[in-house]
């Protein structure tokens, strides 16, 4: 059995790692708010903030918030390229939602591949933001990166609220997700709408990597666990809800390192479905929503 000291230790890593799963959540729930389409090349934009920054990094030489802030645009633009090249011909054309979702999983191993030969196939990281850490409480042990982590994670759920509920783009996104045919007899551009959506959930997914990155190693694959993880992440919190689905990458990251100290690393995945198949079956509509929705009555 774990002593206490180890067992606070994982809870500390559990909660940075699902801040990251949330934040790639929110992405799902961005595009999914927005078409109705799963967009599983998510994970490829974590990847690629880590890559990117990097790059910047070592080939350009570029101050750390000079790099950070460089990516995040030039990860949305590749957000913007696959819903330019690959979703929207589908999307005029009618195609199903399946056959779309299908494609972007189909794009993110062509990114994947892209990445090996553009980049390399080599694990990189890069020095925390703050430096001289951790910070030592008693006997546990806290990156300064998971403060970034949390401030990051906490001013895009924030940023999210404040441009739906108070700019037209916003408003716009949100009607297209309640009503996309409605919207559009209302003159909002859903298509245009559907390329914004894309560019953020880039963005967020560029913030995730850029994070992540000083606490884990980036490389070329590790854009399927994150999205899978982030995907459960939007799952828990309901589709819905930015905040809903940063607190579902909490509690699943919590979950793993819990389960992790427990059991062993190989029931981390076991943890993450299991918890999957409770919520479909118990929550369908996801926890936070539920909760949300019990409140209103």
């Amino acid at each position: 059995m774990p002593d206490l000291v180890q067992f606070a230790q994982s809870l500390v890593n559990g909660v940075g790692v699902g801040l990251i799963y949330g934040l790639v959540g929110i992405g799902f729930c961005v595009i999914y708010n927005a078409s109705g389409i799963v967009n599983f090349a998510q994970g490829v934009f974590v990847m690629l903030g880590g890559m990117v920054c990097h790059a910047l990094l070592s080939k350009l030489g570029l101050p750390m918030i000079v790099a950070a802030v460089l990516t995040v645009p030039i990860v949305a633009l590749a957000g913007l390229a696959i819903e330019f090249l690959v979703v929207r011909p589908m999307w005029d054309r009618g195609a199903a939602l399946f056959a779309i979702i299908l494609a972007t999983l189909a794009t993110q191993i062509a990114i994947e591949r892209l990445t090996i030969l553009t980049l390399g196939d080599q694990p990189r990281t890069y020095p925390e933001f703050t430096l001289g850490g951790p910070l030592k409480l008693g006997s546990i042990a806290i990156s300064y990166q998971l403060f970034w982590i949390l401030g990051c994670g906490s001013l895009m759920v924030v940023l999210l609220w404040l441009f739906f509920t108070r700019t037209t783009a916003g408003r716009a996104l949100r009607a297209c997700s309640q009503n996309r045919e409605a919207a559009a007899l209302l003159g909002i551009p859903v298509s245009r709408m559907l390329m914004l959506s894309f560019a953020l959930s880039a963005g967020l997914g560029a913030v995730a990597g850029i994070l992540v990155t000083p606490m884990q190693v980036t490389a070329y694959n590790i854009g399927t666990p994150f999205g899978v993880n982030g995907f459960i992440a939007a799952i828990i919190g309901g589709f819905g809800s930015a905040a809903g689905a940063l607190a579902g990458g909490v509690l699943l990251g919590v979950l793993q390192a819990l389960a992790i100290v427990l059991l062993g690393a190989g029931f981390k995945n076991v943890a993450a479905l299991s918890v999957l198949l409770i919520v479909l079956f118990l929550f369908p509509s996801g926890i936070f929503a539920a909760l949300q929705g019990s409140k209103g009555h």
